[in-house]
């Protein structure tokens, strides 16, 4: 098993402990304030009801997204989260 499969193996399991879903759920992404990357970003929960929040860093060069949405279960945001890393440069907090 790689190190990527285990990461989210790791993760599913945190989260089915901590939540009852459906529940609320919080992401956050750093991405470079390119309007293309922030909107891919934002493109992974079209359609959910998600409320998008953006703050820019002091310099301008990179923009905080957060996403408060509610998920089904834990497979549905580990599911965000891979669709996520295929976003070039993004970082997930």
């Amino acid at each position: 098993m790689d190190n990527r499969a285990e990461f989210y193996e790791k993760l599913k399991k945190k989260l089915d402990e901590s939540n009852i879903f459906p529940s609320e759920y919080l992401f956050k992404f750093i991405v470079s304030s390119h309007e293309e990357k922030i909107k891919q970003v934002e493109d992974l929960f079209n359609f959910k009801g998600a409320i998008i929040t953006k703050t820019s860093s002091k310099t301008g060069k990179f923009t905080s997204v957060s996403i408060h949405v509610v998920m089904d279960n834990a497979d549905d945001i580990i599911s965000i989260y891979v669709e996520a890393e295929k976003i070039e440069g993004i970082i997930s907090l």
